[in-house]
């Protein structure tokens, strides 16, 4: 019997172009919803590999045992194997993949960043809020309480998409301070990073307000940024009405890397 849900595998799409583009998911969810963009950046003839992020897309409990340190090594895995079959390598995130993908970019000759809808640090949703204040003494807690509910309420604007989305319906409560400990990483790291950078975020994302993409802007090092705001869209920018316009921008992106010497 598989451990990991179905549809919701890594995948990997080889092209000739010369660019690896590392697509990174987020937290407690999976590659399928970066499936669509990577078969997109694949039609352009890029190799494109979506990693899956350990203790995702199997059990919620699986992600309570994991640490930061785990999903970083993982995203340096994805990066190493592009290296070794592109001549350069782009990555890609989405929400904590995206803090990933800027993290990874202050330590490995990444070619350049396309961070959407990535917080800069943990978010303040109603179900978080709380949570976030107890985020030095979530590990014992977490010994009484394991998973925290999500909202019933979500910012999808196509509900399609939140019912095909695959993913956890829970907050695992011992992995909450992980995701505090890589932003506070991420914080620290974003003034060193010097790679080109475009950002993308939803006007109306609930789940990772606007405000953080302006400071991710303000704190980077990268001389070459770009912030684009994305219409239509809730938090889950690549599943919902305007993805082909995230999947044109992030090509253009790419694009615009390929034109540039090596």
């Amino acid at each position: 019997m598989s451990q990991v849900l179905s549809g919701a595998e890594p995948f990997l799409y080889r092209g000739e172009s010369g660019v690896g583009v590392l697509l990174i998911h987020g937290w407690t969810s999976s590659p399928q919803e970066m499936r669509d963009l990577g078969k997109h950046l694949a039609g352009q003839g890029h190799t494109v590999l979506g990693l899956r992020l350990p203790g995702h897309a199997t059990r919620p409990a699986d992600l309570n045992r994991l640490r930061w340190r785990d999903w970083l090594a993982a995203v340096e895995d994805g990066y190493h194997l592009l290296e070794n079959a592109s001549e350069k390598v782009v990555a890609m995130g989405l929400s904590l993949g995206g803090a990933l993908a800027l993290i990874l970019a202050t330590s490995l000759p990444v070619a350049g960043v396309v961070a959407m809808a990535t917080p800069y640090e943990l978010p303040t949703q109603p179900r978080l809020r709380w949570l976030r204040h107890l985020l030095f003494p979530m590990r014992p807690l977490g010994n009484l309480l394991r998973f925290v509910p999500k909202p019933t309420v979500n910012d999808y604007k196509d509900p399609q998409a939140h019912r095909d989305h695959l993913g956890y319906e829970v907050f695992p409560l011992r992995s909450v301070p992980e995701v505090g400990g890589l932003l506070e990483l991420l914080r620290q790291q974003l003034p060193r990073m010097r790679a080109p950078l475009l950002l993308l975020h939803a006007v109306e994302d609930r789940g990772v307000s606007p405000g953080h993409a302006r400071s991710i802007y303000a704190r980077v090092g990268s001389t070459e940024k770009e912030l684009v705001w994305i219409e239509d869209s809730g938090h889950v920018l690549t599943v919902e009405p305007s993805r082909r316009r995230v999947y044109d921008l992030a090509a253009e992106f790419v694009d615009r890397e390929l034109e540039r010497a090596p």
